[in-house]
């Protein structure tokens, strides 16, 4: 009764699975920050596999201040049963990013940072 059976390693392999497979892939969550180029504003920006999307799911949008783009992960969230949350946390951070670099945000942080972040966005240097 004490131990562990092989069931009981590959149930917990398959609840982490999503977490191994973003880190192994797109490597865990980093912060960046990103500044509005024209009001001077600073904030966080993340690159890589969200595990915070992965636990908290379209309450990430809404706390990074995208009220629409929240109710919409919240609405395919119930639709999809929970299979939008687990596939967002592999696309979320690229798309806020990308959303947030085509509306005026630049990358403001050391320039290793940056240059990771360009890495993990495909961003090309002009």
């Amino acid at each position: 009764m004490g131990s562990f059976s092989i069931w009981h390693w590959l149930i917990l392999l398959i609840i982490f699975s999503p977490i191994i497979l973003g880190g192994l892939i797109l490597g865990f969550q980093k912060k960046v920050l990103i500044k509005h180029a024209p009001s001077g504003l600073i904030k966080n920006g993340y690159v890589g596999w969200s595990w915070t999307y992965f636990f908290f799911g379209w309450l990430v949008p809404i706390f990074r201040g995208e009220i629409g783009v929240g109710v919409l992960h919240l609405v395919l969230t119930f639709f999809t049963c929970g299979i939008f949350q687990i596939v967002m946390s592999f696309l979320y951070n690229k798309q806020f990013m990308t959303r947030m670099l085509t509306n005026g945000w630049v990358l403001a942080d050391t320039e290793e940072k940056n240059n990771f972040a360009k890495l993990k966005l495909r961003m090309v240097s002009v």
